[in-house]
């Protein structure tokens, strides 16, 4: 794209980029979950664009008559969760993925070497779940977060759906932090790329966690320390964690992301391949789980 195209384009999307400041009473909060157990939950990891691979997971489990009625997600996860709790259903989310103009979310001030303001995500998500509250969701939805002043985990599970995945979403290599009441916040994956341990303290009884990150066996020569560091970082807080699931999905997607549709159309197929093929795995865990004996 020309320089001129690409300004136009920024000017354009920046109209109406700000949301509305969230009124006291629908800033994220949490709130435990009243009634029965989640009997299933799917926790959904970080990863930017490669998380577009969560969709091709959702799609093979909603076949598979594999429905959670709990979903925890960081960052990216946190967007495609509370997206799939408003209702829509795996094509419908992969049709949304393929359709989706990225133009929508950049920001004038990145031209400058400014972070991002994460201000395009909020609306994002909260036009397409029609402004509805994380309770009013169709099921219970955790957002994970890092609280700035003391770096700790957080999750939202109430309040405004946009701010929260905002918040959830806000790399602070690439986004200012997110301030919500009078609390700073980041990404969820700083602390917990994949929020096993939060699903279970949700009370969730069987956990199906999907990790996108890339497999550091596949990480080509020359890429900088910083990204090697931060894989590394990744991959000890996910390890930390898997034990708490009952099953753990990682496609492997390769090592480098993009944005363009042709990407974001392999990441679904390669993760839809992959979980047909852990099936028999993830009903013989539901079986056990069940106190069953695998089919």
């Amino acid at each position: 794209m020309h320089l001129r195209a690409c300004l136009a384009a920024l000017l354009l999307c920046a109209c109406g980029m700000h949301p509305a400041p969230v009124p006291p009473e629908r800033l994220p909060t949490y709130e435990p979950l009243k009634g029965a157990p989640p009997k299933i939950a799917l926790v959904l990891g970080s990863g930017g664009p490669r998380g577009f691979a969560h969709i091709g997971v959702l799609k093979v489990l909603e076949e598979a008559g594999i429905h959670p009625d709990l979903i925890v997600g960081s960052s990216v996860g946190a967007m495609v969760g509370v997206l799939y709790a408003a209702g829509y259903d795996a094509r419908s989310l992969q049709h949304m993925a393929e359709d989706l103009d990225i133009a929508r979310f950049l920001e004038l001030r990145e031209l400058v070497r400014k972070p991002a303001t994460g201000a395009p995500i909020q609306a994002f998500v909260n036009e397409k779940v029609h402004h509805r509250t994380l309770e009013a969701l169709r099921m219970p939805v955790g957002v994970a977060v890092t609280r700035l002043s003391d770096h700790k985990l957080v999750i939202f599970d109430r309040g405004d759906a946009g701010l929260a995945v905002r918040a959830s979403a806000a790399d602070p290599d690439n986004f200012a932090p997110v301030r919500i009441g009078d609390d700073s916040y980041a990404d969820g994956d700083e602390l917990s790329p994949v929020p096993i341990r939060a699903a279970r303290a949700m009370g969730a009884r069987f956990v199906i966690a999907v990790d996108v990150s890339a497999y550091a066996e596949t990480t080509p020569q020359g890429v900088p320390r910083k990204w090697i560091d931060k894989d590394a970082r990744r991959a000890r807080q996910i390890r930390a964690e898997a034990p708490f699931a009952d099953v753990m999905l990682h496609p492997d997607i390769g090592y480098y992301a993009g944005y363009d549709q042709k990407y974001r159309k392999r990441v679904m197929s390669v993760a839809e391949a992959y979980t047909r093929k852990k099936l028999p795995e993830i009903r013989a865990a539901l079986a056990a789980s069940a106190g069953a004996r695998p089919r």
